[in-house]
């Protein structure tokens, strides 16, 4: 959790700047912000707690990038929706990521230690 808040801090002020439109927010989060977070995801044993955790830190940096707004007449705050962000949530990135490693360690063979691991 360090690590990424770490690399979200660093970009905090980018990310809710006017000057920016969000097409190119959401880049800097998918090319700077994720892949630093993301780093050696396929070897993770994620718990609840930890993805419950992930999903906070992705709704947190979301909501910089949709700054959001209250409606006119009822002064209600509007809700994002992850519809506006088209990349599917942080936790399927992973364990579709961890699917993919495991089939990359399954076609590997026998006499290598790592696949002794997976079916051991």
């Amino acid at each position: 959790m360090k690590t990424e808040n770490a690399c979200y801090h660093s970009e905090q002020n980018l990310l809710p700047s006017s000057l920016l439109s969000k097409n190119l927010k959401i880049k800097v989060y998918g090319t700077i912000i994720l892949p630093v977070v993301l780093y050696g995801c396929q070897t993770w044993s994620l718990t609840l707690r930890e993805e419950c955790g992930l999903t906070v830190f992705e709704n947190r940096v979301l909501r910089r990038v949709f700054v959001p707004k209250r409606t006119k007449v009822t002064r209600e705050w509007r809700r994002i929706h992850n519809d506006l962000y088209s990349s599917p949530n942080i936790v399927r990135v992973i364990k579709s990521r961890r699917m993919r490693w495991a089939g990359h360690v399954a076609r590997m063979g026998e006499g290598r230690g790592i696949y002794r691991v997976l079916v051991g």
